[in-house]
């Protein structure tokens, strides 16, 4: 029962981590297309400042999101190797990605404020 609850939890560690690491290169994607489209408008000499703010925005939203995926995963990896290195090592992550995520979101906020 224990292997197969273990093997459980690495199959969600891997889903919930993959799901993070897709959300980023699919906030990547649709964030170079929308920024080429406003670099080729800006060749025609109109102005793109604010909505090259927007598309930043956007991406910060999506590492926003695939942040909390990953942190769930590390929290899951940890509930697998509950060493107190592991223990260590997800507060560490966890406190860097809550800085990151709280400045990150700070940023956003600050944008729709203004928008």
């Amino acid at each position: 029962m224990e292997v197969n609850l273990k093997t459980i939890f690495e199959y969600l560690y891997i889903t919930i981590g993959s799901i993070g690491v897709a959300i980023i290169v699919w906030g990547v994607i649709l964030t170079f297309f929308r920024l080429l489209k406003l670099e080729f408008s800006r060749f025609r000499h109109k102005s793109i400042y604010r909505e090259r703010e927007s598309v930043r925005h956007l991406f910060a939203s999506y590492l926003l999101l695939a942040l909390e995926f990953l942190i769930a995963a590390d929290i899951i990896l940890t509930v697998i190797h509950p060493t107190f290195e592991e223990i260590a090592i997800l507060a560490s992550i966890v406190a860097i990605r809550t800085v990151i995520s709280y400045f990150l979101e700070k940023e956003i906020s600050k944008f729709n404020v203004n928008a």
